[in-house]
């Protein structure tokens, strides 16, 4: 398959959001791990966000992550346009109301509804990215030396707990959270299925394995906000 076709052809699309997709699931499993640090705080009355706020500076100023930062933007552009236009196509080809009606009654509605979620968690990316990303790479954060170091980083545990200190702000984490979720609960087999895995025993597993992979992803992810706001998190 040429570069064009892999741009262009239904197939070459469907493979390219499953790789793409495939690697943006193991990026969210090095940021939910990462942003659990900040739970540490629970175990060490001394750390007042030191660990995450280390990690996060980790992440931030290493030169191989930095250049992995913009592999990762490509990607999500990749699989954000690609989902689209897969997206637009099956609208088109859905055809007449009693098609849509009785020709998706075997799956699920988070499946027929992969570009709405997608769309969500794009504007729910944009608002993270808004809050968090660019005041942490442009230098609008408050510095702060961690414990046992000599090395001033940015507070990045402050800004979450300014950020999450508004419900409304809660609330829309949450929602976009389970946007995730939903969309990861069909993404996740979905992509396998595509890159040719069709036997029933293998699919099956990975039905469950994509369930509880975008169960716990969710619940990790929506677990941040709502102990910040609640207090159970802080420094």
């Amino acid at each position: 398959m040429t570069w064009k076709r892999a741009f262009t052809s239904s197939i070459g699309r469907k493979i390219v959001m499953s790789l793409t997709g495939l690697f943006l699931i193991l990026f969210l499993i090095v940021h939910v791990s990462i942003n659990a640090c900040i739970f540490n705080t629970l175990f060490d009355a001394g750390d007042k966000g030191d660990t995450f706020n280390r990690a996060a500076y980790f992440m931030g100023s290493t030169f191989l992550i930095r250049v992995m930062e913009i592999g990762l933007f490509v990607l999500f552009f990749i699989h954000i346009i690609q989902g689209l236009m897969i997206a637009s196509n099956n609208s088109t080809r859905r055809g007449t109301p009693y098609q849509i009606k009785y020709g998706n009654r075997g799956s699920r509605w988070y499946s027929r509804s992969m570009g709405l979620l997608g769309t969500l968690i794009l504007l729910f990316l944009i608002v993270h990215i808004a809050q968090f990303w660019v005041p942490s790479r442009f230098g609008q954060l408050e510095e702060v030396q961690v414990r046992n170091g000599t090395a001033m980083v940015h507070n990045l545990f402050l800004r979450m707990e300014q950020v999450f200190s508004h419900l409304w702000v809660v609330i829309l984490y949450v929602l976009g959270c389970i946007s995730l979720g939903y969309h990861l609960a069909h993404g996740f087999q979905s992509a396998f299925r595509t890159l040719g895995v069709h036997n029933k025993k293998y699919v099956r597993m990975l039905v469950v394995l994509g369930n509880w992979f975008s169960i716990l992803i969710t619940i990790g992810f929506i677990s941040m906000p709502v102990s910040m706001y609640f207090g159970w998190v802080h420094q």
